[in-house]
C-alpha cells in the first residue's frame, strides 16, 4: 500500500510487526510519514525461516524502488517473552517454533545495517510516546488494556524494560485475593482489567445473579451466559443497564488502584492507555478518578495525567518504526 509524498527523506526506516494472526512491514521516515506499508498472514504452520524469508523479500523488493542506501535501521514489534539485548524472540505464545531464534542478527547479516527489537507494548508505548498521546513527556506509562493488560515504560526519555525484558508486566500484579483469572493468576490486574477478564468477570456475576433469580437485562437467561464479552458489557453499562454497570465500575475500581500503585512507584507525567479504555473513556475516566483521589499521593496524582491512546488502529504502523528509530 503506497502513500503519496511530496519529497523524498534523507533517511528511511523499516518497521517490522510479527503477530501471530499477521505480520506488517513498514516503512517510513524520522517525521514518521509512512511510504509503504505490506501485509501478509503469518500462517505460523510455515515456522521462524519461512516466516523471516518472507519479511526479507518484501524488505528486499522495496529497496527496488527506494534508495537503498538512506535505510538507516530495522525496528521490530514482537509479542514477548523476547531478549532484547541479545536480539532474541523466546518461544511467545502465539508463534509456536519460534524457540531462541536470533531474529537480530539474521536480519544484520541480511541488511547490513543495525537492527533493535522490543515487545509490542514497549513498541506502542514508543509510539505513542514520540508521536500520540504521550508527546512532549519525559516520564510516561503506556497500558495495553486490550486482550491482556501490558505495559511499556518510558523514564527519563528511554525506554525502560528491565533486566530481562520483563519490566512492565503490571498485568501480573495481585490486585484481590480471588477474582477472574489473567496472567495466569486470579485476582490479577489482567484479570479485572481486560478483554477477557472483563468477559470472565461479567459471566460470573451474571451466572450469580441469574440463580439468584435476579433479573439481567443484557443477559437474560443461562444460555446467553457464554456469549458474553467485554463489548457487551461496556455497550450495556452505556445503556444503562445496573448490572452492567455494576461490572465496570468493579473494572474501574481495580484499574483505579493499579493506576496508584503506578503513580505512587513511578511518579509519570502521564499514563496512556489503550483500547477499552480509549474506547470508554467517557465512562471509565470518572470512576477511575475517584479511586485516584482517594488512593494516590496527591502531589503525585497532580502532574500526572490520565489519557485515552491517539493513535487507534494506527499504532501497529507507527510502533515497529518507534523501536527503529531509538
Amino acid at each position: 500500500m503506497k502513500q503519496n509524498h511530496a519529497k523524498e527523506p534523507s533517511t528511511y526506516y523499516v518497521g517490522l510487526d510479527i503477530g501471530g494472526t499477521k505480520c506488517a512491514v513498514v516503512l517510513g521516515d524520522d517525521d514518521f510519514n509512512i511510504y509503504e506499508k505490506v501485509f501478509f498472514e503469518t500462517k505460523v504452520e510455515r515456522g521462524p525461516t519461512v516466516i523471516l524469508d518472507e519479511f526479507k523479500q518484501h524488505i528486499h523488493r522495496l529497496f527496488e524502488e527506494y534508495d537503498r542506501k538512506k535505510l538507516a535501521k530495522i525496528g521490530i514489534s514482537c509479542g514477548g517473552p523476547l531478549d532484547s539485548k541479545k536480539g532474541l524472540i523466546k518461544s511467545p505464545p502465539n508463534l509456536p517454533g519460534w524457540d531462541n531464534i536470533p531474529i537480530v542478527e539474521i536480519l544484520e547479516q541480511e541488511f547490513g545495517i543495525d537492527v533493535a527489537i522490543q515487545n509490542d507494548a514497549n513498541a506502542c508505548a514508543l509510539a505513542e510516546w514520540m508521536m500520540g498521546a504521550g508527546k512532549g513527556t519525559e516520564n510516561m506509562i503506556f497500558l495495553t488494556f486490550g486482550t491482556g493488560m501490558g505495559a511499556g515504560l518510558i523514564l527519563n526519555g528511554k525506554i525502560y524494560s528491565g533486566t530481562n525484558d520483563l519490566g512492565g508486566e503490571v498485568g501480573h500484579i495481585r490486585m484481590a485475593e480471588d477474582g477472574p483469572v489473567g496472567f495466569g493468576k486470579a485476582g490479577s490486574f489482567e484479570g479485572f482489567c481486560s478483554g477477557g477478564g472483563i468477559a470472565r468477570l461479567a459471566k460470573s456475576t451474571v451466572e450469580h445473579k441469574l440463580k439468584n433469580g435476579i433479573t439481567v437485562g443484557f443477559c437474560p437467561s443461562a444460555e446467553d451466559i457464554d456469549a458474553i464479552t467485554a463489548k457487551s458489557v461496556f455497550t450495556a453499562a452505556i445503556q444503562g443497564d445496573w448490572v452492567a454497570l455494576e461490572i465496570v465500575k468493579t473494572t474501574a475500581e481495580y484499574l483505579g488502584r493499579a493506576l496508584a500503585i503506578l503513580i505512587d512507584t513511578l511518579n509519570p507525567e502521564c499514563i496512556v492507555i489503550g483500547s477499552i479504555y480509549a474506547r470508554n473513556e467517557a465512562l471509565l475516566k470518572p470512576l477511575v478518578y475517584k479511586v485516584l483521589e482517594k488512593e494516590a499521593i496527591p502531589e503525585a496524582l497532580e502532574v500526572c495525567r490520565i489519557l485515552p491512546a491517539q493513535l487507534g488502529d494506527k499504532i501497529g504502523d507507527y510502533a515497529a518504526l518507534g523501536v527503529a528509530m531509538q
